[in-house]
């Protein structure tokens, strides 16, 4: 999983948006999954669907060396 392979790096967390129902339109998702990848507080990028564990790192790393 990403929190094994680059948990030294960043945080991965996960967020129920039944329990959190605002959250999804103070970011402006539209689909579920969506994936928000926060860098010093900010919307670094955002992918939504799934990904395989292998592209999910490298859209990580991409976004964050951007």
């Amino acid at each position: 999983s990403l929190s094994e392979t680059m948990g030294d790096q960043l945080t991965v967390a996960k967020l129920n948006i039944d329990d959190n129902p605002e959250t999804p339109s103070n970011y402006g998702v539209r689909g579920i999954p969506t994936l928000i990848l926060f860098q010093a507080g900010e919307v670094a990028a955002t992918k939504i669907g799934a990904l395989p564990a292998h592209k999910l790192t490298s859209w990580v790393e991409e976004s964050l060396s951007g």
